[in-house]
């Protein structure tokens, strides 16, 4: 029975911290924009130079010879 009198105040203390940092965090606006996040992940490459590439990929001549 003396367990519950002192788990049963810091439940109730450690639950309110949670509800507090909750309450706190939707009134800053942490919980505005739940779409955009995932999508600025995916849309956030840098450009891809093709030219660079394409070069890269061509034979050299030292290459192809067979001797």
């Amino acid at each position: 029975m003396s367990v519950i009198m002192v788990m049963l105040p810091i439940a109730l203390l450690l639950a309110g911290l949670f509800v507090y940092a909750f309450i706190r965090s939707v009134k800053s606006g942490q919980y505005d924009d739940l779409d955009t996040p995932p999508i600025r992940a995916v849309l956030d490459d840098d450009p891809v130079d093709h030219t660079r590439a394409r070069a890269d990929t061509t034979p050299r001549d030292d290459q192809n010879s067979d001797a």
